[in-house]
Formats: structure tokens, C-alpha cells, sequence
């Protein structure tokens, strides 16, 4: 099994609304969503009529899609497969959290190899 499947058998296990914890074992939140990698993934495609009008449409289309970080990280995450956490930490209502930021799934809970600061969080 390469890191890829080892990473998406790991994300699998996870279900929403299960506590997750940082690396220094705080627990930072709860799982919100999961997004399971899709290698084929694309997700910045250029607008296909003309931009004057449709623009807006487009802002607003894209507005309320996840992952809500930016285009280059939004794909990656696509790509690898994510977590969605509701976090009370530093004010921010969520964070990212790539599959090869989960260090394990056992008893409940969801453990990371980084500290919550270093989570893009939800723009």
C-alpha cells in the first residue's frame, strides 16, 4: 500500500463530529467534514464566457465551495483529501487539516503531527 492509499484507509475511518487533537494533544475541535483524495481532482478551470457580467456569478459560485482556502492549496487538498474542523482556537471557526497531517484514528479520536497553528484555516 503506497502513502496515498495508507492516507486515504486513514481518512475512511474518520466520521463527523469526532474530537480532534494537535500534536501538543490539545484538542483543537471536531471533525466538520470529510473529503476523501481524489487524485483526478481539478478544481481551477478558467471561465468560459465572456467575464464582464458572469464574473460575479462565477465569485459567488465559488464562494461557498470547500475547501474555502486559496486556489493552489484548494487543489492540493482536493487532491489528498482533507478534514474540516470547527475550531474555538485563536478565534478562527475552522481549519484545514490535509490527510498527511493525520498522524492517527484510534478510540473516538482524530490525532495530527502538527499544531493547530500550522492549519490553513477557513478564509
Amino acid at each position: 500500500m503506497d502513502q496515498q492509499d495508507a492516507q486515504q484507509a486513514t481518512i475512511s475511518r474518520i466520521t463527523t463530529g469526532m474530537p480532534v487533537i494537535d500534536v501538543a494533544g490539545t484538542e483543537i475541535g471536531t471533525v466538520d467534514l470529510v473529503q476523501r483524495g481524489d487524485p483526478n481532482a481539478v478544481t481551477v478551470q478558467s471561465p468560459t464566457a465572456d467575464p464582464g457580467s458572469s464574473l460575479d456569478e462565477l465569485i459567488e459560485a465559488t464562494a461557498v465551495e470547500e475547501p474555502d482556502v486559496p486556489a493552489d492549496l484548494a487543489a492540493r487538498l482536493l487532491h489528498t483529501g482533507y478534514l474540516k474542523v470547527s475550531t474555538e482556537s485563536a478565534g478562527i471557526g475552522a481549519v484545514y487539516v490535509p490527510a498527511d497531517r493525520i498522524a492517527a484514528v484510534a478510540d473516538g479520536r482524530v490525532s495530527l503531527t502538527v499544531d493547530v497553528a500550522d492549519l490553513p484555516p477557513e478564509e
